[in-house]
C-alpha cells in the first residue's frame, strides 16, 4: 500500500513538472508594457526564453526573445526588450508601444539545471485603448427673477457643470443642456 502511494507521487511530480505561475498585465495602446519574470542568480546565470502562448512542456512557443543569461541570442523584432540587468536575473520582456493586437498570453520560462526544475511564468497581457477626454466641460447659466407685481423682488444665478467624458461616453445628440436635477452638477448658487 505505502509502495502504491509512493510510486503515485513520483509519477505526480514527473508528469506535472515545475509549478506555473499566472499574472495579469494591463496595459494602454501606445505606452511600453513591461511583464515581470526574475530568477535568483545565487547559482549562476542560465539561458531563458519569452514566447506566445501558454508555457509548453519544453522551450517557448512563438519565440519572442532568448537569452543565454549574459546576451539577447534570439529576438522576433526589436520592439520585444530585455531592459532588466541580465546578470541579476532580472529577464523582464518590455513590449514598446503595444497595441491591442498584443493583448493574450505570454511565457516567460527559466532554464534551470535538472528534470522539470524550469521556471515558468504565464502572463495573460490586456493592452486597451486609452481613456481620452475628448469633450470639455460645459457650463449652463440660467436667471430666475420674480415676476413684476410679486411681493419677492429677489433674483439668483444658478450655474450647472457637467462632468468631461471620453468620446465613447459622450451622447451623439443632446436636445437640452440639463434635462433634469441628476443630469447636471450644481456648482454655484449666489442668491443676491
Amino acid at each position: 500500500m505505502l509502495c502504491h502511494i509512493c510510486l503515485s507521487w513520483v509519477l505526480l511530480v514527473l508528469f506535472t513538472g515545475s509549478a506555473e505561475l499566472e499574472s495579469v498585465v494591463i496595459g494602454e495602446v501606445g505606452q511600453d508594457v513591461t511583464m515581470p519574470c526574475h530568477y535568483s542568480v545565487q547559482n549562476g546565470v542560465t539561458s531563458m526564453c519569452w514566447g506566445r502562448g501558454k508555457c509548453p512542456k519544453s522551450k517557448c512557443s512563438q519565440i519572442l526573445i532568448w537569452t543565454d543569461g549574459w546576451k539577447v541570442t534570439e529576438q522576433r523584432a526589436s520592439r520585444y526588450q530585455l531592459k532588466g540587468d541580465l546578470q541579476e536575473g532580472d529577464v523582464s520582456l518590455t513590449i514598446v508601444n503595444a497595441g491591442e493586437t498584443d493583448s493574450g498570453t505570454y511565457c516567460c520560462r527559466v532554464e534551470l539545471p535538472g528534470w522539470f526544475n524550469d521556471q515558468l511564468i504565464n502572463h495573460k497581457v490586456v493592452v486597451k485603448k486609452a481613456r481620452i477626454s475628448t469633450a470639455s466641460p460645459h457650463t449652463y447659466t440660467s436667471e430666475q427673477t420674480s415676476a413684476p407685481g410679486s411681493t419677492s423682488e429677489s433674483s439668483f444665478t444658478v450655474t450647472r457643470t457637467w462632468p468631461s467624458v471620453s468620446a465613447s461616453e459622450a451622447p451623439q445628440t443632446a436636445s437640452a443642456p440639463c434635462s433634469g436635477p441628476s443630469d447636471c452638477l450644481d456648482v454655484t448658487a449666489n442668491q443676491q
